[in-house]
C-alpha cells in the first residue's frame, strides 16, 4: 500500500511552503534526550487518524527521524531540512517569514503551517494533498522552489553516509536505506510532535497553572460562541477545506483546494488550521497575508472581500465582534501557547549545541 500511494503522490508535488536554511553551526553537539517516545491521546482528545500500528514505536526509529528532519542532505544543493522552516521555537511553523524561501533562495506563495498534533490529520498541506503522514515529505523534497531534489538522489546522498547507516542499523537492523524506511521513521518523529501541555489545558485539565484571567474567560466563552464551529476544541481544527473570504493576491492567484481536485466548488477552498500555538505562529493565513491576531478578527468582522465558495459561517456580513470582544477572544488565544511543547529538547535540532 504504502508503495502504491508512494509513486501516485510523487507526481503531487506543488508549490506549497519553501525554506532558506539559517547556518548550520557545526561543532560537536550532546546528545539529545529521546526517552519516553510512547503514543499519546491526551485526556478529552479523539481517536487518531494515524496509528503506529505498521510503524511500531522505537527510540532509534525516533532519532532516525529526527535527524532526518533536520537533515539538509534532502535538497539538491544540501542547504535546506524541513526544519529549516518548521522551527521548534515557533511551534515548527517559520517565525516572521510570510514566505518561506527554498534553494537558490527562491520563494513559494504559501505559508509554512505549524506542525503538532499530527496523528489527528486526516490530510496534510494548506490544501490536503498529501492523504498520509508518511507520504508528506515528498512534496517538498520534490518541490523545484523548496528543496529541488528527489528521493533517488536522496536516498544515493544517505546511503553514502557513515552517520546514516548506522542510525539505519540502529532503527531497523540492516544498513539497507530505502524510501519506505526513511518516510517511515520521519513520520515517527513527526507524528510524536504532541501538543497538550498550554495554559488552557491545564484549565480543562483543573491542574495547577491553569487559572485564568477575567479576560481569558470572557474570551474562551466567546471564542465557543463565535469561532468553534470551525476551530473545533480540543484540537481547535475540524479539518475541513474551506474558503473564508480571504483578499485574493492577483500575483499568486492561489487557487486552493482546487489546485488538486480541479473541482470549481474548491475553489479558494484551504484547510481549516489549528489554534494551538497561534500566538506563536504569525504570519498568518495560507499567504501569511494578516501578520496579527488582531488583523486576523478584523478580517472576519469587515476583512471579507472574496464571496467566491465563501463558507457558510461567513455569509450575511461574516462574524460580529467588538473591539473588546476581540480583545478578550485574543486574550483567550494565547492560553493555547504550550510552552513545554516548544522547548522539548526531544524535538530540537540534533545538530545544534543546547
Amino acid at each position: 500500500m504504502f508503495n502504491k500511494l508512494f509513486i501516485i503522490y510523487t507526481g503531487v508535488i506543488l508549490s506549497l511552503v519553501s525554506c532558506k536554511v539559517d547556518p548550520k553551526i557545526k561543532l560537536p553537539v550532546p546528545a539529545l534526550p529521546s526517552n519516553n517516545v510512547v503514543e499519546v491521546i491526551p485526556e478529552g482528545f479523539p481517536k487518531p487518524v494515524y496509528t503506529f500500528s505498521n510503524n511500531p514505536i522505537s527510540q532509534n526509529s525516533f532519532i532516525l527521524g529526527r535527524s532526518l528532519f533536520y537533515e539538509t542532505l534532502l535538497s539538491v544543493d544540501n542547504s535546506i531540512s524541513c526544519g529549516s522552516c518548521h522551527q521548534q521555537v515557533v511551534a515548527f511553523a517559520h517565525a516572521d517569514h510570510q514566505f518561506s524561501h527554498g534553494v537558490n533562495n527562491q520563494e513559494t506563495m504559501r505559508n509554512s503551517p505549524s506542525m503538532f498534533n499530527l496523528t489527528w490529520a486526516p490530510a496534510f498541506m494548506h490544501d490536503a494533498a498529501i492523504p498520509n503522514i508518511e507520504l508528506q515529505p515528498i512534496a517538498p523534497i520534490h518541490n523545484k522552489v523548496e528543496m529541488g531534489e528527489n528521493i533517488v538522489n536522496v536516498i544515493a546522498k544517505l546511503k553514502a553516509s557513515a552517520k546514516y547507516k548506522e542510525l539505519f542499523i540502529n532503527a531497523y537492523g540492516s544498513d539497507e536505506i530505502n524510501a519506505q524506511k526513511m518516510f517511515k521513521s520521519m513520520a515517527q518523529f513527526m507524528a510524536l510532535l504532541y501538543s497538550y501541555n498550554s495554559k488552557y489545558d491545564h484549565y480543562k485539565r483543573q491542574e495547577a497553572g491553569g487559572k485564568m484571567t477575567e479576560a481569558e474567560l470572557k474570551g474562551y466563552s466567546l471564542f465557543v460562541a463565535k469561532c468553534s464551529s470551525c476551530h473545533k476544541e480540543p484540537l481547535f481544527t475540524d479539518f475541513v477545506v474551506r474558503s473564508n473570504g480571504l483578499k485574493i493576491d492577483p500575483l499568486i492567484n492561489d487557487s486552493g483546494r482546487s489546485h488538486i481536485t480541479g473541482l470549481p466548488e474548491d475553489v479558494f477552498k484551504f484547510k481549516t488550521p489549528s489554534l494551538r500555538n497561534i500566538a506563536l505562529t504569525g504570519p498568518y493565513m495560507h499567504d501569511g497575508s494578516l501578520k496579527t491576531l488582531q488583523q486576523c478578527l478584523d478580517h472576519y468582522t469587515s476583512g471579507i472581500t472574496n464571496l467566491t465558495n465563501l463558507d457558510p459561517l461567513l455569509q450575511n456580513n461574516g462574524l460580529q465582534m467588538t473591539a473588546e470582544q476581540k480583545t478578550d477572544i485574543i486574550a483567550f488565544l494565547y492560553t493555547l501557547t504550550d510552552y513545554q511543547f516548544i522547548n522539548d529538547k526531544r524535538f530540537a535540532d540534533p545538530n545544534v549545541p543546547k
